[in-house]
């Protein structure tokens, strides 16, 4: 099975907002970079299409580390969170439903196909990727176009 790295980050203009995520795919000597925009969303969203991209680029079922600054992204996946909302149907608790189901569904589906580790990075330090993949989420925001985003939770 191949070994890929997937750093990831989004970035939003006000929240909810313009926003952007970047995505850098890592394999052996060979990197990829992923970035898009949409008009209205969330940093959440943002957080959660960077790591879609990646994991869509995978042509074939390979072990991933997945690389994100977003608790809210690693501890639902490390912590069983997400898990817990879908068997659930989707609700965090007894009155508040999940928020951006849509990425989510689609995240499990994706991660599904691979042995994926999730590892939590402090944004804005000193991982070199990290950064990278936020500068990538900006640009995307400040050159457009942007996408339609209607989705916004």
């Amino acid at each position: 099975m191949k070994e890929v790295e997937i750093y990831t980050d989004g970035a939003c203009s006000g929240n909810p907002g313009p926003g952007g995520y970047g995505t850098i795919l890592k394999y052996g000597p060979y990197e990829k970079e992923l970035s898009g925009a949409y008009d209205n969303t969330t940093n959440n969203r943002m957080e959660l299409m960077a790591v879609i991209k990646g994991l869509e680029s995978l042509k074939e079922p390979c072990k991933v580390t997945i690389y994100s600054d977003s608790k809210y992204i690693v501890d639902a996946m490390t912590r069983g969170w997400v898990n817990r909302w879908r068997s659930r149907g989707w609700m965090r608790n007894d009155k508040e439903r999940a928020k951006n189901v849509d990425l989510w569904e689609k995240i499990l589906q994706l991660a599904g196909k691979h042995d994926v580790r999730w590892v939590w990075v402090k944004g804005h330090a000193d991982n070199e990727y990290n950064n990278r993949c936020d500068r990538l989420a900006v640009e995307a925001i400040n050159k457009g176009p942007r996408l339609k985003d209607n989705q916004v939770e």
